[in-house]
């Protein structure tokens, strides 16, 4: 019976410590960017592209935009195909997210089929390989990685969803769960391809279940993307120690996972930050406040100089036009969150008490 073997270092503890005050400022502050349309989109379009890149797409970001966005863009086919299954692999996590229930494999195997279709066999999408798969070091051909035996996938597969089944497994942290999933299925390797993808996107699917998503605000994938070699090497210390799969001691790969999002999350804290004028805003509107790009540099000013005047705020935004900015203004104003003091065009603007 699988039981997950991990010591919560000081490490761990400071990285969920960071996380949850991440977590805590980003779900409660009263001031948010336009998230819903731009930000969101946007943390889909770095995962979509990282998640991909990482396992050698050729494509860059603004390509990957273009092409989710239903742009047609020169490039290889497969390197196409693999960005549009990527997304529709997002889409499923939405879906499945909401599925009544427990896991399954089911749920492993349909996010394997999107990820890998129209670039494997079919015969081989979705379905656990019958074969035994080596990773050798480029150039050497050092044996870098083994997973199990093909005859053993399905067996160890069974152990870990029933374990992530369990009542006990419910009561561990969501941060760790995702990363001890994420270690577990790449080291079971199910697939004949696919595996670190699938596997990121299934432990995604467990902070969406478990409602520890933070908006849907950040995308792991780009960390791992910027830095593989950190990413592999916390991969390589827990796949050398002794035992099979689930015998190996798994607190170097969570050290190295919880620190990635909190670094993660900590970025988009300092951007909400900036917004987060006074806790008494909330109070006050009742519910938190999305902000276009363009209001939020004029709240990020006005709250760096206590107050401004027209003049000022104009040259904030220098590429519209002043009825543009006297329009966000205007709409700030009325939310409540500004208030402009003085009538004259020595009037000056700042933030609501």
């Amino acid at each position: 019976m699988f039981s997950p073997k991990y010591i919560i270092t000081n490490k761990i503890l400071i990285n969920i410590g960071r996380i949850e005050a991440a977590k805590e400022v980003i779900e409660n502050a009263p001031l948010v960017p336009f998230y819903e349309k731009k930000f969101q989109s946007d943390a889909v379009a770095r995962t979509v592209h990282h998640g991909t890149h990482i396992e050698g797409n050729e494509l860059n970001l603004d390509q990957t935009k273009r092409i989710l966005e239903g742009e047609a863009v020169i490039a290889h086919d497969r390197d196409i195909q693999e960005v549009i299954n990527y997304r529709n692999v997002m889409l499923l996590l939405d879906e499945l997210a909401d599925k009544r229930g427990g896991y399954d494999l089911e749920m492993l195997t349909e996010i394997h089929r999107l990820t890998v279709d129209k670039i494997i066999p079919e015969e081989k999408s979705g379905y656990f390989r019958k074969t035994q798969v080596i990773v050798k070091e480029e150039g050497t051909g050092k044996v870098v990685f083994n997973p199990p035996s093909w005859d053993k996938v399905e067996s160890l597969l069974g152990e870990f969803i029933d374990w992530l089944n369990r009542a006990n497994t419910r009561a561990i942290h969501s941060i760790l769960k995702a990363g001890i999933v994420h270690y577990i299925l790449v080291s079971i390797h199910p697939f004949v391809e696919g595996n670190g993808r699938t596997a990121r996107a299934f432990a995604s699917l467990i902070l969406l279940r478990d409602k520890y998503d933070i908006k849907k605000f950040f995308a792991l994938e780009e960390h791992f993307d910027q830095d593989p070699g950190s990413y592999y090497q916390a991969f390589a210390e827990t796949d050398k120690i002794a035992g099979n799969v689930f015998e190996r001691d798994l607190t170097r790969w969570l050290e190295y996972f919880t620190e990635v999002v909190a670094v993660e999350l900590t970025k988009i804290k300092e951007s909400v930050r900036k917004l987060s004028i006074d806790s008494k805003i909330k109070g006050k509107i009742g519910e938190q406040i999305a902000l276009s790009e363009r209001q939020m540099k004029l709240m990020e000013y006005i709250s760096e100089n206590a107050s401004a005047p027209m003049q000022e705020l104009k040259n904030v935004l220098t590429m519209v036009s002043e009825d543009t900015v006297l329009r966000d203004l205007n709409d700030l104003m009325d939310k409540g969150i500004i208030k402009k003091e003085g009538r004259t065009k020595a009037a000056r603007y700042e933030v609501a008490k």
